[in-house]
């Protein structure tokens, strides 16, 4: 499906066709060979649309002489969980830049274009390509922050569900965050290192211009502060992991010692019962009218003999 916005009158109008300085948003399902249309007519080299498709695709930019491809990850609720599947999943954005308009396109609806659509953004003009880009980045990681608080939030709740309960239900949601999570610090990460390489190279031509470079450096500085609380939220997440994974060992150590006790007790009485089942003579209280409850007292003061010499070794060490 293929749109296009301007600005008119400070308001975002979506337009019948393309305009000088319009944007354009791509987004699926397309038809067979619309793609290779929609190159044609906007002069649009083909593996750009297609690059920005890839799920897989890291962060990158590439230039070519009519126009520039800037693509950035960034995250997206999975909307087909499955019992094993991350909670968000990071998909790339494609941004086009031509000499006469700007381009976007992604595999899937994301939050951060729905922005721009709905006039969530302040001071957004599609025709003001530069700006447009670097509002794209600022939104990026704004959103990165926020469902970084949301899985953080999530962390929280299941903890204390898993410390109080100790189900598997709880161990499977802390798995989804924190495969999340490693989405997130290798998304962050490759578009820290694009956004260095822009800034390095000056690929967007605004190192004069003090508004728009002071932005770019702010989005930078945003974007570092959430890979470190990505990197945070993981190291906490996985000494949790390991944590719960000792506590468990421990108490199934505990539980199999008990048991192992309780044999032990167990088997002194059942050992004194298996010797007057022989078919023996001259066994001691044989003939005793008493015989079956002295055995008994026997074997009842056997294991609480047991008893009192496994606590007082259990408090000695």
């Amino acid at each position: 499906m293929i749109r296009y916005y301007a600005r008119k009158n400070r308001v975002l109008t979506e337009l019948n066709g393309l305009e000088q300085g319009a944007w354009i948003q791509l987004s699926p399902p397309f038809e067979s060979g619309e793609l290779e249309d929609i190159s044609a007519r906007l002069d649009i080299p083909l593996d750009f649309l297609q690059d920005s498709l890839d799920l897989d695709e890291r962060s990158r930019y590439e230039k070519e002489d009519a126009c520039n491809l800037i693509l950035i990850n960034t995250p997206v609720i999975n909307e087909t969980v499955k019992e094993n599947e991350a909670l968000y999943k990071t998909i790339p954005i494609g941004i086009v830049l031509h000499e006469d308009y700007i381009l976007t396109i992604s595999a899937e609806q994301n939050p951060v274009i729905e922005k721009f659509i709905n006039s969530n953004v302040k001071g957004f003009d599609p025709g003001d390509k530069e700006m447009f880009t670097l509002q794209i980045f600022e939104q990026n990681v704004y959103w990165f922050l926020a469902c970084l608080k949301k899985l953080n939030l999530k962390r929280n709740i299941f903890e204390q569900e898993l410390y109080s309960s100790s189900r598997n239900k709880e161990l499977q949601q802390l798995l989804k965050i924190e495969k999340s999570l490693v989405y997130f610090v290798n998304s962050l990460s490759t578009n820290d290192l694009l956004m260095m390489k822009m800034k390095r190279t000056d690929l967007l031509g605004i190192r004069d211009k003090e508004r728009y470079f002071d932005l770019f450096e702010d989005t930078i500085i945003d974007n570092k502060q959430a890979l470190e609380m990505s990197n945070v939220y993981t190291n906490i997440l996985s000494g949790t992991m390991e944590a719960y994974a000792s506590i468990v060992s421990n108490n199934m150590n505990a539980f199999i010692q008990r048991l192992t006790i309780i044999t032990i007790i167990l088997m002194v009485p059942t050992l004194v019962a298996s010797f007057y089942g022989m078919n023996l003579k001259h066994l001691p209280f044989q003939d005793h009218p008493f015989a079956f409850w002295i055995l008994i007292l026997i074997s009842v003061l056997l294991g609480v003999m047991l008893i009192w010499f496994f606590r007082r070794a259990s408090k000695s060490s």
